[in-house]
């Protein structure tokens, strides 16, 4: 369909009438970048499957980038850019009477970070796909991720950016590969076979829902993945108060960085990132053992980078999913969790390292808490 700027402009008429049920004259900006969105996600899907597929089987290391920003910034014109048909893109729409830049500014971006730490998230993937290594990253979908300024009657007000409202054509909704993370209850304990085994009781459950977008290399076929979650109340809960539940679930995904000066917040953080790298390791474990039975040699084909100390429970998660669920000894799981997870930390200021009081993550994170003791003795 990009071949030339002919076979390009007869697929982009025939799709926006299909897509959008108008004519060629009757649609707007937003249905025409939504319609050669649609056309670019499309065009790369084989190479987005042949990646995934080509790592499998070759066996290759992956690495997963943990992040709670990614600013990815406007995709449209990067992502033509790198598969190398902006030109006849642009002169096909030229010739329909179509400026490219108009479409290229119809797109929101997405609201997924706000400062050099998610930008950075995402230029190290641009990067891993334009050097053909298969490299992922891993974050929140959240509903709100900037707010916008406006002047009502003469005073500056924030308000939410609704950068979802339309859609997003780069997302595709996996709702088979969701999983399902924990929170609060009580944690149990019993001998079997000769060793301590631990599960949680009557804890709130909520669902995690993977949204995937493709992250394309520059003049290369490699096509990563950006999976973010989206937090979701879980059918298998059985809640008295529903719409509280319901409410407290999906706020989890509903703004990045929300107010912390009071406890409400701060729990409101913890839960956030406790999902992230919960549902991510989840996912990642869940993948790996579709091809090796064992987790012994984890680290030999998993890198967990951590972006700064946002997701630092994934140390004691990963712990958790090898002591309780694969049934490790206290030293094989720790020989893995540090032979598989980096950390970069971008800076030293006393006042920007996160701290959480024992009386916060105790109550919400029992089994969690247990082990950050375990691992400070």
């Amino acid at each position: 369909m990009f071949s030339c700027k002919e076979s390009f402009k007869q697929c982009f008429l025939k799709r926006l009438e299909r897509l959008c049920g108008k004519s060629f004259r009757d649609s707007s900006t937003l249905d025409q970048y939504q319609t050669l969105g649609i056309m670019v996600r499309e065009h790369i899907s084989a190479n987005w499957i042949r990646t995934n597929e080509r790592s499998r089987s070759n066996q290759n290391k992956q690495t997963y980038y943990l992040s709670i920003e990614f600013l990815l910034g406007r995709l449209l014109g990067q992502n033509l850019l790198n598969l190398g048909v902006r030109e006849v893109v642009q002169e096909g729409l030229s010739e329909l009477g179509i400026c490219l830049e108009d479409i290229e500014e119809a797109e929101m971006d997405a609201g997924l970070g706000n400062g050099g730490l998610g930008r950075l998230a995402a230029c190290f993937l641009d990067s891993l796909a334009s050097l053909d290594l298969p490299g992922h990253g891993m974050g929140i979908r959240y509903k709100h991720g900037f707010f916008e300024q406006k002047i009502v009657d003469g005073h500056q007000v924030e308000l939410p950016e609704q950068w979802l409202k339309h859609g997003y054509v780069w997302e595709i909704r996996n709702a088979d590969q969701a999983v399902c993370v924990r929170f609060g209850g009580r944690v149990k304990m019993a001998q079997e076979g000769g060793r301590l085994r631990f599960w949680q009781e009557e804890a709130e459950v909520m669902t995690a829902v993977p949204y995937d977008i493709p992250i394309i290399g520059y003049e290369t076929e490699t096509v990563n993945t950006l999976r973010l979650w989206n937090a979701e109340p879980c059918s298998l809960h059985h809640e008295p108060n529903i719409l509280k539940y319901k409410r407290e679930t999906e706020a989890v995904s509903e703004c990045l960085y929300p107010d912390d000066t009071h406890d409400e917040g701060k729990i409101l953080r913890l839960k956030q990132q406790y999902f992230l790298v919960s549902a991510s390791l989840q996912s990642i474990v869940k993948c790996y053992k579709k091809n090796h039975p064992s987790l012994h040699d984890f680290h030999q084909k998993v890198a967990i980078h951590i972006n700064d100390t946002h997701p630092a429970l994934a140390v004691p998660e990963l712990m958790r999913i090898l002591l309780d669920e694969e049934k490790m000894t206290w030293d094989e799981a720790w020989h893995v969790t540090v032979h598989t997870i980096s950390y970069t930390n971008h800076t030293t200021l006393a006042e920007a390292l996160e701290k959480w009081r024992i009386d916060l993550i105790q109550p919400l994170l029992p089994r969690i808490f247990m082990i950050i003791e375990e691992i400070n003795e």
